[in-house]
């Protein structure tokens, strides 16, 4: 049979666009196609604008720190629309960067949504239709909105790079990494944040030291952190009395029709796997677990993602889907229609933008290169975006004291940067060891640059560095990562 494309591909993420970059590197006719704009949730609405979001919040704490240093200069008020449409101006420049090289690698774009007929064609919006000897999804994941009346009102993520104004207060329901960054963020520049989360404590799923550490931080900079607590009710501020609503905020994730975004308290649907212009409808007043009632101006809700398969037209080429709606696919991505593949968040593997790239180089390297290549999900660094960041590779304490035969290794201590210019925060430095073999399984940090400093240690213990290897290595002094070289005495034993 003949077909139109060797690879069509659906979604034009990090994932999507280097899997069909590579294939079309091999000699493969691709097509890609995109219903939103190319460069997926990590350039458009992720990672990118919320690392640069970062960058903006940090910058009073560093003037205020700059005083202690002999610097005689104050910061002024932020200004959030001159801020938002530099913001806008560097995501366009990254989104033609994506299209010309797609271009470049002779990958011919489709900005259309695209649905599946069959195992080897697709539809997209205009009714045309094309076959492909292969086809790809890679159509990334959206934000949820929990099952509660008037939950419309709130926002969700993509929503924030949006705003037309900052809000002066705003209530931030979850305790994922999503949530509590943007609580640093939002802080950072000059909102007053109140989070509740459920559970606990805060980034369920970490190291309990590193999370407790980034906890304590986040309160000290100015989040009203409530743990233990959530959402009963909502309705706009100028109703005395909300409604009394079915379900809390955080239950929403739990409860989601598979494949599918959670409602709206009966309403009308939205669509957030495209982003929408958010309708502000003014302070809302909040009813709470812990029998509070506070009107913010605005909700942010960060209590989930889910995977972008609703109305792909995978029911009827007969792909598997898992409980969460994600795509189900075996160790080479390749699910359970063989012509049919899947990488990214919309798989529900590692949903992390780095693991979405090497999954899409191992499928070319699998379908077109005659290698075939597993992606390698493990030992892979991470940060997140807290103030101070938290970095993390491998194995948390909690993990390596089921297992057993480990020894902890772990300091918390004042910077000097920060200790100098009068402040209390802490950094936290942690190795996880085997005791029998000496590996480190993993490493924990808290402190400013976290990030820069997880990926360096990640090469280490990627490479299976023992402890012994750690200490042979000589410190650089004066810097918080020494620390990492420098411990001898485990803390712990299991």
């Amino acid at each position: 049979m003949a077909f139109d494309y060797d690879l069509f591909v659906i979604g034009g993420g990090s994932g999507g666009v280097r899997a069909a970059r590579t294939a079309a590197a091999t000699g493969a006719s691709v097509a890609l196609a995109e219903e939103y704009r190319m460069g997926g949730t990590c350039v458009i609405r992720g990672c990118v604008p919320k690392k640069l979001m970062v960058y903006a919040s940090s910058y009073p704490r560093s003037v205020e720190d700059a005083a202690a240093y002999g610097w005689k200069t104050q910061i002024g008020a932020f200004d959030w629309r001159h801020f938002r449409g530099t913001l806008h101006a560097e995501l366009d420049r990254l989104e033609t960067v994506y299209r010309k090289t797609l271009g470049n690698s002779d990958v011919e774009i489709f900005d259309s949504r695209a649905r599946l007929v069959d195992a080897h064609t697709v539809t997209l919006a205009d009714g045309s239709t094309m076959s492909a000897r292969h086809i790809l999804i890679a159509t990334g994941g959206h934000p949820i909105r929990p099952d509660l009346p008037n939950a419309q009102m709130g926002m969700v993520s993509n929503d924030i790079f949006q705003m037309e104004t900052l809000p002066e207060s705003m209530l931030i329901v979850g305790g994922g990494y999503i949530a509590c960054e943007f609580a640093c963020i939002l802080t950072g520049l000059g909102v007053k944040v109140t989070q509740y989360y459920r559970g606990a404590q805060v980034l369920r799923g970490f190291d309990d030291e590193a999370r407790g550490l980034v906890a304590e931080m986040m309160r000290a900079q100015g989040v009203d952190l409530h743990v233990g607590t959530n959402i009963v009710e909502m309705a706009p501020a100028s109703e005395a009395h909300p409604e009394s609503g079915g379900g809390t905020a955080s239950d929403a994730a739990d409860s989601a029709p598979v494949g599918q975004s959670v409602g709206h308290g009966g309403g009308e649907t939205r669509n957030l796997e495209v982003d929408a212009p958010f309708e502000d409808h003014g302070p809302l007043r909040v009813k709470a677990t812990n029998g509070s009632e506070r009107v913010f101006d605005t909700v942010l809700f960060a209590t989930g993602r889910a995977p972008n398969t609703r109305e792909l037209g995978l029911e009827d080429t007969g792909v598997r889907l898992g409980r969460k709606g994600e795509i189900e696919v075996d160790d080479y991505s390749q699910s359970s229609v063989p012509s049919i593949y899947a990488i990214g968040d919309v798989t529900n593997r590692l949903a992390l933008t780095p693991v979405a790239i090497r999954e899409g180089v191992a499928f070319t390297n699998t379908v077109f290169s005659g290698n075939p290549t597993k992606p390698d999900h493990d030992l892979v660094p991470s940060a997140i975006f807290t103030q101070p960041e938290m970095g993390t590779v491998g194995m948390t304490e909690e993990e390596a004291m089921e297992r057993g035969g480990v020894e902890i290794y772990s300091t918390s201590f004042k910077a000097m940067q920060q200790a100098f210019a009068g402040r209390t925060d802490r950094v936290l430095m942690k190795l996880i060891v085997d005791a029998e073999s000496r590996t480190v399984l993993g490493c924990h940090i808290v402190a400013e640059m976290a990030g820069e400093m997880i990926q360096l240690a990640g090469i280490a213990i990627k490479m299976g560095a023992t402890k012994e290897q750690f200490d042979q290595t000589c410190a650089v002094h004066p810097t918080m990562a020494e620390e990492l070289v420098t411990m001898k005495t485990p803390v712990r034993r299991a």
